[in-house]
């Protein structure tokens, strides 16, 4: 009985060793990760930066031996090509390429085709820059998740600091890229609008198609009604464009411009924006962000990225990084649950899920359906001495969880009702 006893343990005590080193064998060379970004197009001026954040960050990240002693090898995919190539290179990426991880995508109808992709490729897919709300709110997943915030708590955002600047607005119009993107996101900024000031009239509703050349149409009729306010949610090489042309027929002197995604343009524009435009960083992400303004890790990347790029990271970037970041802070989190193994795509895809890092800014806390809460930054554009582009003044901050749709819920009915009270909440910050 004893001599069964001693044999039982050893073998116990050899399959232990065993599993352990099977364990260990899982751990790979290399974690390969794909990554769409607009490479060519219009949005390339936008998508280029971030693949030079994302080269950036992980050659830093392999210099300092990688994810627990595993560097990261990056393929990217250029989002340019179109959904039906895009999608086709993503298969092909994951499927024979072996690749594990991928951070896709930049555009938000792209993001609506990749996510139940992802979902039947058990591959996990971190939506690094896409802002449609949709995604997350009319499906769960488990290998899907967004490392900034969506469209709502964009839009809200917007909404407020509007109303801060100019209380008693009358008449607004929109001027919007003709996409997932642009329709959502107008729904959700008119619907919160009319819900804390539903006397506003909406005069005119624009929208040109994705990668427009010529808004001379758009801007007579916005010139000939001569709304207050005029709202644009375009990005990229769209909105540059727009700007520029809008600039030259002196739109911007009869209408207040807001602009939320503008921060990305700022470098670009120069001094075709003048004075007062109200600008969003799609998050908290800025240079001169005030509340890291002496901040080592913010500093140092943007003084990085300069040297690489000779300019100034835009919130793209910062959308990247954070991306990585918090890829990495799951694996962090995953290999610590697996007792310091290496986990599987498995418990990585759930250790997103409630998980809470940062970036090079504010942090960001996932939620448990997969979706990241991430401050929102607006200001209005102020030329100076020291820049050669303007650069933004009186900033608000707003926290994300005041602005963000509750688990659950639909968000362009949710943002029916906010309360006026969230006007003058006092965890809204600001700088002078």
């Amino acid at each position: 009985m004893k001599t069964a006893s001693l044999f039982r343990l050893a073998v116990g005590a050899l399959s232990a060793l065993a599993l352990g080193s099977a364990f260990a064998d899982s751990k790979p060379a290399e974690l390969k990760i794909g990554i769409a970004t607009f490479l060519s197009g219009p949005a390339s001026v936008f998508g280029v930066p971030a693949k030079s954040g994302a080269e950036l960050y992980i050659s830093q990240l392999n210099a300092a031996g990688g994810i627990n002693g595993v560097k990261i090898v990056p393929t990217f995919i250029d989002e340019g090509v179109g959904a039906d190539k895009m999608l086709s290179e993503y298969r092909r990426v994951v499927q024979e390429g072996d690749t594990k991880v991928m951070l896709a995508a930049i555009s938000s109808g792209n993001c609506n085709i990749i996510a139940p992709v992802a979902e039947d490729l058990k591959v996990l897919n971190i939506m690094w820059d896409c802002g449609t709300e949709k995604v997350l709110e009319e499906k769960r997943y488990r290998y899907v998740s967004r490392t900034q915030a969506n469209a709502t708590t964009e839009m809200v955002a917007a909404v407020l600091y509007l109303l801060k600047t100019k209380p008693d607005i009358k008449s607004i119009a929109v001027m919007n890229q003709d996409y997932a993107w642009g329709r959502d996101s107008w729904e959700l900024f008119r619907n919160t609008l009319l819900t804390l000031k539903p006397d506003v009239k909406i005069i005119a509703e624009l929208f040109p198609k994705f990668g427009a050349t010529d808004y001379s149409t758009e801007i007579s009729r916005l010139q000939a009604l001569r709304p207050e306010v005029i709202l644009s949610t375009a990005w990229g090489g769209d909105l540059d464009t727009f700007v520029r042309q809008a600039a030259q027929r002196g739109l911007m002197k009869s209408s207040l411009m807001v602009l939320p995604l503008a921060e990305s343009s700022l470098e670009r524009l120069g001094a075709t924006l003048p004075d007062g435009v109200i600008v969003g960083a799609r998050g908290d992400h800025y240079f001169l962000h005030p509340e890291h303004k002496d901040d080592a890790k913010l500093n140092s990347f943007v003084k990085k990225f300069r040297e690489k790029t000779g300019s100034y990271p835009i919130y793209s970037v910062y959308h990247m990084v954070q991306a990585l970041d918090g890829l990495v802070a799951a694996y962090q989190k995953a290999i610590k649950s697996n007792k310091g193994q290496w986990p599987s795509t498995e418990q990585v895809a759930d250790a997103m899920h409630g998980l809470e890092f940062r970036g090079l800014t504010n942090t960001v806390k996932m939620r448990d359906d997969g979706q990241g809460l991430e401050d929102q930054l607006l200001g209005v554009t102020k030329k100076t001495a020291t820049y050669a582009f303007p650069t933004l003044e009186k900033i608000s901050i707003y926290p994300a969880d005041l602005i963000t749709t509750p688990v659950g819920q639909k968000s362009p009915e949710w943002v029916k009702t906010i309360k006026p009270e969230l006007l003058h909440n006092s965890r809204i910050k600001q700088f002078n």
